[in-house]
């Protein structure tokens, strides 16, 4: 099989080691949708490291995006800022602080159940155990679950 070959960006950042098959969904939590700029996307390619891997390219200001997020889907994914088509930083990902409609409270009596237009926002209280809590009713939320 043949080298694909996705251009250099100018400007912008290189999402790199996403699991095989998670880069859709990374897309969507990034809301990379709303935004006016190219975007590729490469599943599964090859890696030494992983077997398989996603990679996303987006170019347009880094500044435009909050990758904060990233930290909380998976914080071994590379980030790699470009400018002049140069990678310039690489980024170590952190758990945020705030989680806003990502997860979802499971707490029935939640406002959030009852006020449907309310922003989900969730609070790191354990940085250490990853534990995030509703802001509102203070539910635990569970990666397992």
């Amino acid at each position: 099989m043949g080298t694909l070959n996705v251009g250099k960006i100018e400007e912008g950042f290189v999402l790199d080691h996403i699991p095989a098959g998670k880069s859709m969904a990374i897309y969507h939590d990034l809301g990379l949708n709303d935004f006016d700029c190219t975007v590729a996307i490469i599943k599964n390619a090859r890696s030494n490291l992983m077997g398989k891997k996603d990679i996303i390219k987006v170019e347009c200001p880094i500044d435009e995006v909050n990758l904060d997020i990233l930290g909380f889907i998976d914080r071994s994914i590379t980030v790699n800022v470009i400018k002049d088509s140069e990678i310039v930083e690489k980024r170590t990902l952190r758990l945020p602080k705030k989680i806003s409609n990502i997860i979802r409270c499971k707490n029935p009596r939640c406002i959030t159940s009852i006020e449907q237009e309310l922003k989900q926002v969730f609070l790191l209280t354990d940085e250490e155990r990853a534990i995030y809590r509703c802001k509102y009713c203070e539910e635990k939320y569970d990666r397992r679950s």
